[in-house]
């Protein structure tokens, strides 16, 4: 293991040009780093702002091999990403954050599950269900349940709801037989998610917890320090760690929990990246999920996870872009930005699409009820639903 740390001048490779890339490269631009990133879309967020862009798939072993030229280092910036490509990188020499072993565990709901629970973290009762036979399997105690697709599935896609083993069967069919899991349904009070940190020295940093809430299954708020008490709160963060070091993941890595109602911890998913709950730390903390994405890359001690303001963040999606008449117009940002600790994040997209991410904001204060009732001001002029 090279641990020797990658100085402020040298190249930082990114795969993947969305909205957490580009917030990657800002805070590596900040800190004195050159990005080159390789992604396919010549309008993507992080190509905007990096120093370098190569427009070729991700699987690209030219493009790969020029990105391996320049950087010592490569991190990703979403969580599918081909592990093949990172295998790719590694066989030149190149340090992979995270290494593509740890990516292709979580790019497998099972083998997510199933590696989770060798940490000794809790996780909801499941099945892998690759057959109609496999639906045979599925008795009463894991109904209700959700069957999701193994891979692939983000922001509430390819998830069905099932209340039998009847409907387990023509989930599945129309799931078109992928390879799925089964997972119990349990009753929630709270949906929360912990950011960790670690470099190659083994050192980890683990953020607040942030309280999320959802709508149509993609993050619609989130509310950091989260809304727990301090036992369960530094639970969540305990198993985080745990994860992130039984991984023997370089980079930064978010778990997502349930807390359930009688207050029992369990492990959702994981997502390889930093996460959009996250995005308050660039201005509630001392040091932002991205700066920690840059220091575990470049082997620097890792920055503070302290948080000096509580925070609310609400996530805008392009439905804030149209009319009732479904024509595009901007939203009111002048009116926005008159509340006083509004801090606005816009990813620079070219089109605005229902349930697309362009942006958001954050409101910070000294107080969670302060911060909370400057979101409500935020999502009544926007028109959102107000977060409780």
């Amino acid at each position: 293991m090279n641990d020797k740390p990658i100085l402020p001048g040298n190249w930082l490779g990114l795969l993947g040009g969305g909205q957490l890339g580009k917030m990657f490269a800002q805070a590596a631009s900040t800190m004195g780093y050159k990005v080159c990133v390789l992604e396919p879309d010549q309008n993507a967020p992080a190509a905007i702002v990096s120093a370098k862009h190569l427009a070729h798939p991700y699987t690209d072993e030219t493009a790969l091999s020029e990105l391996a030229s320049l950087c010592q280092t490569v991190t990703t910036e979403f969580e599918n990403v081909p592990a093949s490509s990172l295998r790719f990188l590694a066989s030149k020499g190149i340090l992979t954050c995270p290494n593509a072993n740890a990516v292709a565990i979580t790019q497998d709901r099972f083998d997510e599950k199933s590696f989770v629970a060798s940490t000794e973290a809790p996780v909801a009762p499941h099945l892998l269900i690759e057959s109609e036979e496999d639906c045979n399997k599925a008795t009463a105690p894991y109904f209700p349940a959700i069957l999701k697709t193994a891979r692939l599935g983000y922001d509430g896609k390819g998830q069905i709801t099932v209340n039998d083993r009847r409907e387990l069967v023509e989930a599945f069919l129309k799931l078109n037989k992928v390879r799925c899991v089964l997972e119990k349904r349990l009753p929630l009070a709270k949906e929360v998610s912990v950011i960790a940190a670690r470099n190659r020295l083994g050192e980890v940093a683990v953020f607040p917890v942030s309280e999320n809430q959802h709508e149509r299954g993609i993050l619609a708020v989130s509310i950091m320090p989260a809304r727990i008490d301090d036992k369960t709160a530094e639970q969540a963060r305990q198993i985080a760690a745990r994860i992130i070091e039984k991984l023997d993941y370089v980079g930064v890595l978010c778990t997502e929990l349930f807390v359930l109602a009688d207050g029992r911890l369990v492990v959702n998913e994981l997502a390889p990246r930093p996460h959009n709950s996250g995005h308050a730390t660039i201005d509630a903390c001392v040091s932002s999920q991205y700066e920690q994405q840059v220091r575990t890359m470049a082997n620097l001690p890792l920055g503070s996870v302290e948080q000096v303001r509580c925070s609310v963040m609400l996530n805008l999606l392009g439905d804030l872009w149209f009319d009732e008449n479904e024509q595009i117009r901007e939203p009111e940002w002048n009116k926005l930005l008159d509340i006083p600790g509004l801090k606005l994040h816009l990813y620079g997209k070219k089109e605005p699409r229902h349930a697309r991410k362009m942006g958001h904001l954050t409101c910070i204060a000294e107080t969670a009820d302060e911060a909370l009732f400057k979101a409500q001001m935020a999502a009544q002029i926007l028109g959102l639903k107000i977060p409780q």
